[in-house]
């Protein structure tokens, strides 16, 4: 066991895990605590002050729905890679999504046709002046189809069917292959008037996308929101209505990817998991971290919303594992609000027993 003092804080470490003052295992509840009525609202945390023992903090997720903001969610079939503090120096603070950053090694993820709509309209041309507005993004076979606006002196409404593909840098190209301006064949015209989407784009301002010609071109690492991601994408392709990319080598059918994290509970279906370095969330800090959060509901996809994962740990229930780490059992976020409401959050097993 070992005590040190931080900024007016009491941290003990026992196996890895500490413990700070004011915070009972579980966000406030035990497996002899009473329930929980509410989430209430996370109390200002105490600045980090010093500096957090060093590490890498690996992360391994499978099967999440990781929430960017309240609508827009990033599903990751599978992840492997690394977290780190943006602020060297310090832990990785899970309620600031702006301190740190997840380094993609070997991943599947997606977005619907929804979701990338909203990230277009909210992130890529979300800023004053943009010259594309009102976009919509939907799939047909293997190629995507964009509707929207070009503001060009007057507004222009545009349809363009598109291949997706992958750069050398790591760049997403959307290469038209059809073109309607007006209803009219946009491609005809656009060859008559000797114009180009580079011409017409003003894109000086966006951030993370760029033209040359008439292809578009988006850095993956830089158009979504925090927290921030990066990798390098090596594949992308269009399954059903979602656009897929592939970062390192990863294949969506592997089911134990070569360097995989074990995760203590390997019977868990989704989940993610944290080892090594130094993780912050709330009052409780985890030196040497060793945490892994699982899915209360294997079914589907584990809905995780980080700007509100206070939420979904009240509604679960966490226990030390005997190796001194962490297993956190949560619900879906949905779930989780519904949960409280209710006045039902989780019930923990029997002692002894695996979730």
């Amino acid at each position: 066991m070992h005590a040190e003092a931080r900024g007016g804080w009491l941290a003990v470490s026992m196996g890895g895990v500490a413990l700070a003052a004011g915070l009972a295992l579980g966000a406030g509840r035990s497996p002899s605590a009473g329930i929980a009525t509410a989430a209430p609202a996370p109390a200002p945390a105490p600045p980090w002050q010093g500096t957090a023992p060093s590490g890498t903090t690996h992360v391994y997720m499978r099967d999440v729905g990781f929430h960017l903001d309240d609508q827009l969610v990033l599903d990751i079939a599978y992840l492997k890679g690394t977290m780190r503090p943006l602020r060297p120096g310090s832990p990785i603070f899970f309620d600031d999504k702006k301190s740190f950053a997840i380094h993609l090694d070997d991943a599947v993820v997606s977005l619907t046709a929804e979701n990338m709509t909203l990230l277009l309209n909210r992130y890529v041309f979300g800023y004053p002046g943009a010259p594309l507005r009102h976009l919509s993004v939907t799939t047909t076979g293997n190629r995507i189809v964009q509707k929207g606006i070009l503001h060009k002196v007057v507004d222009i409404p545009f349809e363009i069917t598109a291949d997706l593909s992958v750069t050398p840098d790591g760049h997403l190209r959307i290469h038209p292959v059809a073109t309607r301006i007006f209803d009219v064949d946009g491609a005809g015209l656009m060859r008559a008037l000797h114009l180009t989407l580079e011409k017409l784009l003003d894109l000086s301002k966006a951030k993370g996308v760029s033209v040359k010609g008439n292809d578009l071109f988006l850095s993956p690492d830089s158009i979504v929101p925090p927290p921030t991601i990066e990798g390098h994408v090596t594949g992308v392709r269009v399954a059903g209505n979602r656009i897929v990319q592939i970062f390192g080598d990863s294949s969506a059918a592997r089911a134990a990817p070569t360097g995989a994290l074990t995760p203590p509970n390997g019977a868990a279906a989704h989940y993610m998991y944290y080892r090594g370095g130094t993780l912050r969330f709330g009052k409780l800090v985890m030196l040497d971290a060793d945490l892994q959060i699982i899915d209360a509901d294997s079914s589907d996809t584990f809905d995780f919303d980080i700007d509100h994962y206070l939420v979904q740990l009240v509604a679960g229930y966490s226990r030390t594992t005997p190796e001194g780490g962490l297993e956190v059992l949560m619900p879906d976020y949905d779930d989780a609000t519904k949960m409280l409401s209710s006045r039902r959050p989780l019930a923990p097993p029997a002692l002894g027993g695996r979730p």
